[in-house]
C-alpha cells in the first residue's frame, strides 16, 4: 500500500524494569508462511538465532507460546519491514498486525524495529537459516538502541 504512513519504528526502550535489571527477549522475523526466531537479554546485548517456524494460523501462535513458556521472555521484538524509503506496504502492516497478536495473546510487552535489509546481512554473514539470523538481527538492533 502505497502512501500509508508508519509511526517510526526507533527501539523503543523495554519500561517492564529499570535499565540494570536484565531483560530475556524473544524477537521475530515475521513472514506469511515462516516465522524466524531469536533470544537474547539485555546484560549481554547479544542475540542468538534460534529456529524459524514454519507453522500458520493457530499453530503458529501455539508454537510461540510453547517458546514463550519455555524461556519466559521479559519482553518481545517484532521485526516491521519498510519500502527502502521508509513507506508503509502490505507486508509492514501484516507485521504490526502480528505484533499487536502478539502482545493482545500473550500480555507481554512487544516492540516494532525496522527490519530492512535484515535479510540481506543475514546472506552476508552466512546464515544456514536466513529467517531466525534475520530475527538476531532485528534482536541485535534493538538491543543496540538501548542505554
Amino acid at each position: 500500500m502505497n502512501g500509508v504512513s508508519t509511526p517510526s519504528l526507533r527501539a523503543a526502550p523495554v519500561t517492564s524494569a529499570p535499565a540494570s535489571i536484565p531483560l530475556q527477549l524473544l524477537a521475530f522475523d515475521f513472514g506469511r508462511r515462516r516465522v524466524g526466531v531469536a533470544s537474547g537479554n539485555t546484560l549481554t546485548k547479544t542475540a542468538t538465532a534460534m529456529r524459524t517456524l514454519s507453522a500458520e494460523g493457530e499453530s503458529r501462535f501455539d508454537a510461540i507460546g510453547a517458546l514463550i513458556a519455555q524461556w519466559r521472555p521479559d519482553a518481545l521484538v517484532v521485526g516491521v519491514p519498510c519500502h527502502p524509503d521508509g513507506a508503509a506496504h502490505d507486508n509492514t502492516l501484516r507485521a504490526q498486525r502480528f505484533a499487536r497478536q502478539l502482545r493482545g495473546r500473550f500480555r507481554l510487552p512487544v516492540h516494532e524495529v525496522d527490519e530492512r535489509y535484515t535479510t540481506v546481512e543475514a546472506s552476508a554473514r552466512g546464515a544456514s537459516d536466513l529467517d531466525a539470523a534475520s530475527a538476531a538481527i532485528i534482536l541485535e538492533q534493538f538491543l543496540q538502541g538501548r542505554p
